[in-house]
């Protein structure tokens, strides 16, 4: 793999300038957005209207993250409100096999994801249904840092997948450009990246390094 794309995550960008994060990144692959209920992951994020209002700022595709409690009421708004990609918690599904089936059918891409606890063996029954498989690469709650094991998971996906170019593999969590040279060894084909990118002050430069780790 020569590169990786980028998927800056806006949530580390600051909120009351959303139109300048935007422009800042338009040399990323697309945009990483992180919707919490704070219920499955602890913190408040944003809704269908914040997607919305961000889909008329850029022209990249926009990676929706449901890190929520049954999402399967969630998909239909986000999609409308411009989500090109969503993923959903494998954690959080009652039926992810027929909600990754659902996504599709909006014309999103479908994604499931994995916390750092749960192996990633139970994705083997969705190899065919996922256009992508989000792993997070630190914990849901607390902040511990990039845990090591998230590259073994990488490396388990991409051999589970073997030849297809499908699921996706995409690391999400404490991506720096160490953290980023690694997942690429690893085989990663994503990489969300907040801090690393909109807390260097070149956002454009930061999403470069990254890349080319």
């Amino acid at each position: 793999m020569d590169s990786v794309n980028i998927a800056p995550s806006l949530m580390s960008a600051d909120f009351s300038r959303l139109a300048a994060a935007c422009d800042a990144i338009a040399a990323a692959d697309m945009v990483h957005l992180d919707v919490t209920d704070g219920h499955f992951a602890p913190t408040l994020t944003m809704g269908p209207h914040i997607v919305a209002a961000i889909r008329q700022l850029t022209t990249l595709s926009l990676d929706v993250h449901l890190m929520v409690e049954n999402p399967e009421r969630f998909v239909d708004a986000f999609r409308e409100a411009g989500a090109d990609r969503i993923a959903v918690h494998w954690e959080a599904c009652r039926d992810p096999l027929a909600l990754l089936a659902d996504i599709r059918q909006t014309g999103a891409q479908a994604g499931i994801a994995l916390t750092i606890d749960t192996p990633v063996s139970v994705v083997r029954p969705l190899l065919e249904a996922a256009d992508y498989v989000v792993l997070l690469s630190v914990e849901l709650r607390g902040s511990h840092g990039f845990q090591p094991t998230a590259l073994d998971k990488v490396r388990d996906l991409v051999t589970m997948r073997g030849q297809r170019s499908r699921p996706q593999v995409e690391l999400d969590g404490a991506i720096t450009p160490q953290t980023a040279a690694w997942a690429k060894a690893a085989g990663a084909d994503i990489l969300v990246a907040g801090g690393a990118v909109f807390q260097t002050g070149n956002p454009e430069q930061a999403i470069r390094g990254l890349r080319n780790a």
